[in-house]
């Protein structure tokens, strides 16, 4: 019995603290300007998209002790942000990232609710974790969470989150004939939540939202991460989007589900891509290489190689072999405030992996950088990007892609514009929203059961 085609989520992600915008570009803008987040929200909307996604980054980043300034530096606050496109999208869901280490439950979740109200149904909160003492400095808790420690706080606060957001479940608010209002239930926002994290008490002060919670999305790859993401995510954000990875990472955090009770269906995974379009596959092809060269700038490629050697390479020549020194073992001292450095368990055996390549592939040291830090990407025509995602979501690499292109804010429209319609003719993608909440354009119950 052939299985019936799965229908494509996308999303779009507003380029964060990350090399992805290409800033020479004529049509590169600003990444504070309201105008900039207003132009993408429109767009991935008038795409028919589930929902666009924001990162955030908690402290300006540094390396060899100075402000980290060859791409995003930093951006306004995100609930801000995203309360404000509330008032200028109707369907689209709303994702923001907010940490779990440096904040409390009932702040965030009071935030979360009134975000979910303000839009009608569109929120979503990407749970996120901080290791370093660095980006603790801000809070006043530098060192104060061991790395290990960080997951067991998440639950917890996303645990004490959810206490904020059901105290008000089974609670109304009724007229009287007089047209006055008040509580049927004047237990309702009552709460009590008490673990080795949190020990908190009172009234929840903003009433039931109209998704109950928002959706709960997770970003974290490790095994702990994935355990997490099983327990108690609605989608994960995943960088694992290429056929072979994906379907490893998609079948393996797809069998964690039934241990916390939970179906296959239950929790959907959106891998992050960009894209390349051009008339001909030919031509996106030549397009994508001079984007690779624009974002991988030798400065850039120097600062890449830093984080993993660990040492001052200023005076490397980017257009040279890697260096014949390994990297420093221990903690990273170069580069600060960046979580990508916590990728390299093996920092010496990554560094001779990346020689290896290098001298097969006869790569300098730039062009090595430019292809170890290359993200998914989907190059070609209109017709070919459309084939290669459907493709993926398919064969079960992915149930659809968070977009991230690398000109802000207009990048986004080519795809909406080409490739969304060849989506839409082959019947995998919605023509119109059907449901007004975040939790109906992913299918979601209401509180985060399909």
């Amino acid at each position: 019995m052939t299985r019936p085609l799965k229908q494509i989520h996308l999303a779009a992600h507003f380029p964060g603290v990350n090399n992805t915008t290409v800033w020479s570009d004529p049509a590169s803008g600003s990444h504070i300007d309201f105008a900039s987040f207003v132009h993408f929200a429109q767009t991935a909307e008038r795409g028919k998209f589930d929902f666009m996604f924001l990162a955030e980054g908690l402290r300006l980043r540094e390396q060899n002790g100075q402000i980290y300034d060859l791409d995003v530096v930093g951006r306004p606050d995100t609930f801000t942000v995203l309360a404000a496109l509330a008032a200028v999208t109707d369907r689209l869901g709303l994702t923001g990232t907010i940490n779990s280490t440096f904040n409390e439950p009932y702040e965030v979740a009071r935030q979360f609710a009134s975000l979910d109200h303000l839009s009608e149904g569109r929120a979503a909160w990407n749970v996120v974790t901080s290791w370093d003492a660095f980006t603790g400095e801000n809070f006043r808790r530098g060192g104060f969470l061991a790395e290990s420690e960080r997951y067991t706080r998440a639950e917890s606060f996303l645990a004490a989150a959810h206490t904020l957001f059901d105290s008000w479940q089974e609670h109304a608010i009724v007229a009287d004939k007089d047209g006055g209002r008040f509580l049927a239930d004047p237990r309702a926002g009552e709460f009590t939540y008490t673990d080795q994290h949190f020990d908190i008490s009172g009234r929840f002060n903003v009433p039931r939202s109209p998704q109950g919670r928002p959706v709960i999305f997770q970003a974290g790859d490790s095994d702990r991460g994935r355990d997490f993401a099983a327990a108690a995510a609605d989608a994960i954000f995943s960088r694992h989007s290429t056929l072979e990875a994906g379907r490893q990472f998609y079948a393996d955090v797809k069998d964690r589900l039934p241990a916390f009770g939970r179906h296959r269906d239950d929790l959907l995974i959106l891998p992050a891509a960009t894209f390349v379009l051009g008339d001909t596959d030919a031509e996106a092809a030549e397009i994508a290489h001079e984007v690779r060269l624009a974002q991988v700038s030798p400065q850039t490629a120097i600062k890449f190689l830093e984080q993993l050697w660990n040492r001052d390479l200023s005076d490397h020549d980017p257009d040279g072999p890697l260096p014949s020194v390994d990297p420093v073992v221990g903690e990273n001292t170069i580069a600060r405030g960046r979580a990508s450095v916590r990728m390299y368990r093996d920092p010496v055996a990554t560094a001779n992996e990346w020689r290896a390549r290098a001298e097969a592939e006869n790569l300098t040291t730039r062009e090595l950088i430019i292809e170890v830090t290359g993200r998914q990407n989907f190059i070609g025509s209109a017709s070919t990007v459309a084939e290669q995602i459907n493709d993926l979501v398919q064969a079960d690499a992915s149930d659809g892609f968070i977009l991230v292109p690398h000109v802000t804010p207009a990048g986004l429209d080519p795809f909406v514009d080409t490739v969304v319609p060849l989506l839409q003719e082959r019947g995998v993608f919605r023509a119109d929203y059907t449901g007004s909440t975040l939790r109906e354009h992913l299918g979601l119950a209401e509180n985060g059961s399909r």
